[in-house]
C-alpha cells in the first residue's frame, strides 16, 4: 500500500523537515524576521546585520556539506568564500559597474574555486584527515598571501572598493511614496537580492544532500571503508562534495561583495572568518543544515550586538565594585568565549541536535 503523496512543504525541503515544534518555530520565526527585515528593523546597520546573516547560512552551510555530511574537515573555506567575492570585485572594478560583469564575476569566482577543490580534493583526500586539515590551511594561507601581494589585480592589503548596478546603489528609487514608513530604495533591493539567492541555495542545498548522492556522503562519513567496500568510489564522491561546498561558498562571496561594494583579505580570506564558520556549525549542530542556520544567527548577533549590550550593562551597574569593570564593553571577546564554551559544553550535538534529542 502507497504512502500519501508527499506535500508542498515536503517537496520544498526535500522530504527534510526539521523535527521538532520548537526547531519548526524558531526557524518559521528566522525566515519571516529575514522576510520582514527591512520593515520589523529599520535602519542602515540592522538591514547589514540581516544581510550578513542570510550570507552566513550559505557560507556555513555549504561548510557542513564537507564537515557534517562528509566528515571532510576543511580550513580552505574561507579561501573559496574569498573567490567568489574577489571575482565579483574585480570584474565590477576593472570592467563596469554592470550585471554582465556581476555575473561574469561570479561565474569566474565560481569556476576558479570548484577548480581548486577538484584539485585539492583529488590530490589530497587520500591522505588521512590530519593531513588534509593541514594541506587545506597551508593552501588557505598561500591564497591569502597572493590577495595581498598582487596588488595591481586584487588591491592589496587594502582591497577593491567599486560601484555596483544602478539599482543597488543607495540613491536608486523603487517607489516614490513609502511603503509601511519604509522607502524602498537600492538597499532594499541588494538585500532581498542577497535573500532570495540564499533562500536558493539553502533549498538546493537541501535536495542535494537529501538525494541519493547525499546518502552516500552521508555513509561515506559513517564508515569510509564499508562504502568503499560497496563499490563507491569515496575520494571521487568527497572529491564532488567538496566541490560543492566551494561553488556555494564562492556564491556567498559573491554576495558578500555586492553588499559591502568592498573586498579585501580581512574581510574574505582571513582566519577569523573560518573560525567564525566552524563555531557556527559546531554551535547549531553538525550534517543538518538547519543547524548552521541557527548558529550563523547565533554568531553574528553576538558579534553585532553583544558589545553594545555590555556598554549598556555596565553604565546600569555604575557604582557597583567590580561590576561595571567585569562587563566593560572592551572585554566582549572575553565574554563571547565563555558563552560559546558553555554552548558546546550544555549542547555538544549544538542546538538542533539538542532539541531533537529532547523531543526524542
Amino acid at each position: 500500500m502507497s504512502g500519501a503523496a508527499p506535500g508542498p512543504l515536503d517537496r520544498l525541503l526535500s522530504g527534510d523537515r526539521p523535527g521538532t515544534r520548537l526547531l519548526n518555530l524558531l526557524l518559521l520565526l528566522l525566515l519571516a524576521s529575514l522576510l520582514l527585515a527591512p520593515f520589523l528593523f529599520p535602519g542602515t546597520r540592522s538591514l547589514a546585520v540581516a544581510a550578513r546573516i542570510c550570507i552566513f547560512i550559505v557560507l556555513a552551510a555549504s561548510y557542513d556539506v564537507m564537515l557534517g555530511y562528509t566528515g571532510i574537515a576543511s580550513f580552505a573555506h574561507t579561501m573559496f568564500f574569498g573567490m567568489g567575492a574577489y571575482g565579483v570585485a574585480i570584474a565590477l572594478a576593472k570592467l563596469s559597474a554592470g550585471w554582465g560583469a556581476v555575473l561574469l564575476g561570479a561565474a569566474a569566482g565560481v569556476a576558479l574555486a570548484v577548480a581548486v577543490a577538484v584539485l585539492i580534493g583529488l590530490l589530497s583526500l587520500r591522505v588521512r584527515a590530519v593531513f588534509f586539515s593541514m594541506i587545506t590551511l597551508a593552501v588557505a594561507s598561500f591564497a591569502l598571501i597572493l590577495a595581498t601581494q598582487l596588488r595591481d589585480l586584487t588591491g592589496g592589503e587594502d582591497g577593491l572598493t567599486f560601484s555596483v548596478p544602478d539599482v543597488l546603489q543607495p540613491s536608486f528609487r523603487l517607489l516614490a511614496e513609502p511603503v509601511l514608513g519604509v522607502r524602498l530604495d537600492g538597499r532594499i533591493v541588494t538585500y532581498y537580492l542577497i535573500f532570495a539567492a540564499a533562500l536558493a541555495l539553502f533549498l538546493l542545498m537541501l535536495r542535494i544532500v537529501n538525494s541519493p548522492f547525499g546518502r552516500v556522503l552521508q555513509a561515506i562519513r559513517e564508515n569510509e571503508f564499508r562504502a568503499e567496500a560497496l563499490g563507491y568510489r569515496t575520494v571521487v564522491y568527497r572529491t564532488l562534495a567538496g566541490a560543492l561546498a566551494a561553488a556555494m561558498a564562492a556564491l556567498a562571496g559573491a554576495l558578500m561583495a555586492l553588499l559591502l561594494r568592498y573586498n579585501g583579505p580581512d574581510v574574505t580570506l582571513s582566519f577569523s572568518v573560518m573560525v567564525d564558520i566552524l563555531l557556527m556549525v559546531v554551535i547549531g549542530g553538525m550534517g543538518t543544515l538547519y543547524g548552521p542556520a541557527l548558529g550563523a544567527v547565533v554568531l553574528v548577533m553576538a558579534e553585532y550586538y553583544l558589545q553594545p549590550a555590555m556598554a549598556a550593562l555596565s553604565g546600569s551597574l555604575a557604582g557597583w565594585p567590580l561590576l561595571p569593570a567585569l562587563f566593560d564593553p572592551d572585554r566582549w571577546l572575553l565574554w563571547l568565549g565563555l558563552l560559546f564554551v558553555l554552548v558546546v559544553y550544555f549542547f555538544p550535538a549544538g542546538i538542533v541536535g539538542k532539541l531533537r534529542e529532547r523531543a526524542g
